[in-house]
């Protein structure tokens, strides 16, 4: 059972192969997506995540889900150097860079719970695999960020997600909190986890670290990277190619 939304100003898909599928339960994912939407989206003034950049709401009245997730952006500025950072120039906050992969995980967790054991959840190309997809592995494609009608990379996948970073679609929008530029060393990083919201808080970081955030993978247990640079060549981490194979 395959369904398709879109929220967040994202196509949503979510994929269910259990001969026990209910669009029900999709819905309810849906709904909770459209939740944390309209809590944690900057561009709506009627989001939490506005009012506290208005100073609207004092910290102590912060829901809990948005303490969670600013514990979980202020945990992955420490373990990255300050490369992930959602404080803006403008001393706004804006935890996109995380709420993605964390709303991602958090509807898998939905599906979870009622019990399915094959599945997939994605928003525009970070995703969570749960099993197997009819008994083999997920296959799931990176796009070649210079022709995005081409796949330059296929890897395969069973309780893992792959999140990426890049320019190629919303143009250099990924800010290095550090050096204090826009990032442009490269033009794409995937990033392949035990789940999704480690795999897309990591591929921000490390694709704002540029060249240097593959030694800073490699450092890291737990995550593979694949990189692409902006003179098409590309790099991956060590252990990346185990998951080139089915």
């Amino acid at each position: 059972m395959k369904h398709q939304a879109d929220i967040m100003g994202m196509p949503v898909t979510i994929v269910i192969v259990d001969d026990s599928a209910k669009a029900e339960d999709i819905e309810n994912v849906f709904d909770y997506l459209r939740k944390i939407d309209g809590k944690f989206s900057p561009y709506k003034p009627t989001s939490e995540l506005s009012k506290i950049n208005r100073k609207e709401i004092d910290k102590k009245n912060y829901s809990e889900e948005m303490k969670k997730i600013l514990h979980l952006a202020q945990k992955t500025k420490l373990q990255t150097s300050n490369y992930f950072n959602i404080r803006k120039p403008d001393n706004s906050i804006d935890p996109s860079g995380i709420v993605k992969g964390y709303a991602i995980h958090e509807g898998a967790n939905i599906l979870r719970e009622k019990g399915y054991k094959n599945f997939y959840v994605e928003i525009a190309g970070d995703i969570e695999v749960v099993g197997l997809n009819n008994k083999e592995k997920w296959k799931v494609g990176i796009e070649n960020p210079f022709n995005r009608q081409e796949i330059v990379k296929v890897v395969y996948l069973s309780n893992k997600s792959i999140a990426t970073s890049g320019t190629y679609i919303r143009g250099t929008h990924i800010y290095n909190p550090v050096t204090q530029k826009n990032s442009d060393e490269i033009v794409s990083v995937s990033i392949i986890a035990d789940n999704v919201y480690e795999a897309d808080r990591f591929a921000t970081a490390v694709f704002a670290m540029g060249k240097k955030g593959m030694e800073f993978v490699e450092k890291k247990k737990g995550i593979e990277a694949y990189m692409i640079l902006k003179n098409k060549t590309a790099t991956m981490t060590s252990g990346f190619e185990k998951y080139t194979k089915i």
